[in-house]
């Protein structure tokens, strides 16, 4: 009779390989349900009159729904395995988006955005956690690419988005994209497997020594009541806020800093600004998830956040001064996508790292509900804007976030989590439905 260990080594090595990219695609069809909204928000307002603010609720509720369910999908792909979760979500996606096309009330459009959110959730939450299981050698690199799929797969179709909501209107826009996109994670879902526990055991030992890794498996329930875990949330929350709010608003900013209309020739394409700097910024938006996700399997996770949020707090504050010149914008929007998009390798390896491999996906879709958190942030920049008047307080309040974020991540992070790893480490694990018991040098403690 074969077991898991057996199965997972008579595999070939290009397995998990095929696995991951079978994610990074499933990802990719979902990333324009929240990085394609901007080019939406226009249309529904002079459709149907609804106020810009309000039409951002249902971005904000689709984020908080993305995010805060995400633990509970985390914990059936943990129970069992990514395909009926994969199902499930690429099926919520598609519907979600063939209720915007329809919605005629803010309330449907609402609905649609829970259902979407959810939808999507559940795709992220088992994409990353699985990638996290499959390579816990490369970690940073392998929830990078993931994400990477959900931060540049709106990169090949924003044009077509934008070209199709111009010719044909926002709906059939909504409902063609949406049906498409769904029928294709719904097919992947189908080829998706369970990452072996014993593989992931292996390969960890191929880790750089670089990057602390604790031998101890936290379940979720027991991460949360660890300082260390508060800690990362915060950082989370403070450094997605920023990047949410220029990726819900990057159309009302590009329309009142006055460079919406201006036209750029990109190898013989005439594309608006907002388009050229949209297209830009998904690429890089991707880019970064790898490349910091990379950097950080080689440096250390702190010392690649330090560098990443800084870049961050200096992004936002410079596209407010110089952001009115067209070539301007197109640069310093590049540059805070860039320098914000790897948030979501670096906390879901970190977690993985600090809280172990059995539970990664419930602990990372935990992590992960800190954007839901940050996804408030949205419409009261929305409300701060046309209370002012300028958008002057939201990008200070954003620079600062990602300032203090930088700060924590390297005087704060670093020595915490060293501590608590080295009080981990060497320990032998066993996992129970209701105790992680971990022993080391003689002494034993038990993690209710």
């Amino acid at each position: 009779m074969k077991t898991e260990a057996s199965t997972a080594f008579e595999r070939p090595a290009s397995f998990r390989w095929m696995q991951l990219v079978m994610g990074i695609i499933c990802m990719a069809m979902i990333a324009n349900l929240q990085y394609g909204w901007t080019l939406f928000v226009n249309p529904l307002s002079e459709a149907h009159g609804w106020s810009k603010a309000s039409i951002q609720v249902a971005f904000t509720i689709f984020i908080l729904t993305e995010t805060w369910l995400v633990p509970v999908e985390g914990w059936a792909v943990d129970k069992w395995g990514p395909r009926p979760v994969v199902l499930f979500g690429g099926l919520l996606c598609a519907i979600g988006w063939v209720m915007n096309s329809f919605a005629s009330s803010l309330f449907v459009l609402y609905v649609a955005a829970a259902i979407s959110g959810i939808g999507a959730g559940a795709v992220y939450g088992t994409c990353v956690g699985s990638a996290l299981k499959w390579f816990p050698d490369r970690r940073g690199l392998a929830a990078g690419l993931t994400a990477a799929g959900f931060g540049a797969g709106s990169a090949a179709t924003i044009i077509p988005i934008s070209n199709m909501i111009e010719s044909r209107g926002y709906a059939d826009t909504f409902l063609y994209f949406g049906l498409g996109q769904g029928a294709i994670v719904i097919l992947l879902a189908l080829m998706m497997a369970r990452p072996p526990h014993a593989a992931s055991k292996s390969a960890k030992k191929k880790a750089s020594p670089a990057v602390l890794q604790t031998t101890a498996d936290y379940k979720p329930s027991q991460m949360v009541r660890t300082p260390v875990f508060w800690v990362m949330y915060l950082m989370f929350v403070l450094v997605a806020a920023g990047g949410l709010m220029a990726t819900a608003q990057m159309g009302p900013i590009a329309k009142d800093f006055e460079i919406d209309g201006i036209k750029f020739n990109v190898m013989g394409m005439v594309l608006p600004a907002l388009t050229f700097a949209l297209a830009i910024d998904r690429v890089l938006n991707g880019l970064t998830r790898p490349f910091f996700g990379w950097v950080s399997d080689q440096i250390g996770r702190e010392k690649t956040m330090f560098i990443a949020f800084a870049l961050e707090s200096v992004g936002i504050i410079a596209l407010y001064y110089f952001g009115r010149d067209p070539i301007m914008f197109v640069i310093l929007t590049g540059l805070v996508f860039f320098a914000w998009g790897e948030i979501y390798s670096l906390f879901p390896a970190t977690t993985a790292d600090t809280f172990g491999t059995r539970n990664a996906a419930g602990n990372a879709g935990l992590m992960y509900t800190a954007k839901g958190t940050a996804s408030i942030f949205v419409p009261i920049s929305s409300l701060i804007t046309a209370a002012s008047g300028s958008w002057e307080a939201v990008f200070f309040v954003g620079c600062g976030m990602n300032a203090l974020a930088a700060v924590l991540a390297w005087w704060v992070l670093r020595p915490m989590r060293k501590r608590f790893i080295e009080e981990a480490s060497g320990t032998v694990t066993v996992q129970d439905d209701d105790t992680v018991l971990t022993a080391s040098t003689g002494a034993a403690r038990l993690v209710n």
